[in-house]
């Protein structure tokens, strides 16, 4: 499996600095973006292995960026930046479809695997799989839907998804 392209979206410019450092420095190619408006440009021409997007910002917020990049990319996991106050957000980014959260401050080493884990879930289901059933000919499934209905708990300041 390849290394992969990460996006990176936050109006903190340290907070896309020291990202952009780490996931580089872990073999990630990595595109930094100050506002959700310049991620929604970028996505009609690119489309990157994992994207992760502060939920305060400016302008768009983080849940309707998510709401947008699903609609147009539902197989592209996001992952969601958000202060450990920010539960109830965390809770909704699931339930919108958010791959995970990363919460702030994080540990730069959790967040690149965090970054790794969604960049080969995402590469796994581009793959196209092939089933045979009772000797028939081969059946291609192209991708996977992602969940509609997650089931949330939370636990002190972390959300752990039960089931989807």
């Amino acid at each position: 499996m390849q290394r992969g392209i990460v996006w990176v979206v936050d109006d903190d410019s340290s907070i896309r600095w020291v990202l952009e450092r780490a996931l580089a420095g872990a073999g990630l190619t990595c595109t930094t973006f100050e506002n959700g408006a310049e991620v929604l440009e970028a996505l009609a021409s690119k489309t990157p292995d994992v994207l992760l997007s502060d939920i305060r910002m400016p302008g768009m917020d983080g849940l309707a960026l998510l709401k947008q990049i699903k609609q147009r990319h539902p197989m592209l996991p996001v992952i969601i930046m958000t202060a450990h106050s920010d539960l109830d957000a965390a809770v909704s980014a699931y339930q919108q479809g958010a791959f995970d959260y990363l919460p702030k401050p994080f540990d730069i080493d959790e967040a690149v695997t965090l970054v790794e884990r969604a960049i080969s879930h995402y590469q796994e289901q581009q793959q196209p799989r092939n089933v045979q059933l009772n000797g028939q000919r081969p059946i291609s499934s192209a991708k996977r839907q992602p969940c509609r209905t997650c089931s949330v708990l939370s636990v002190g300041f972390r959300v752990l998804l039960l089931a989807c």
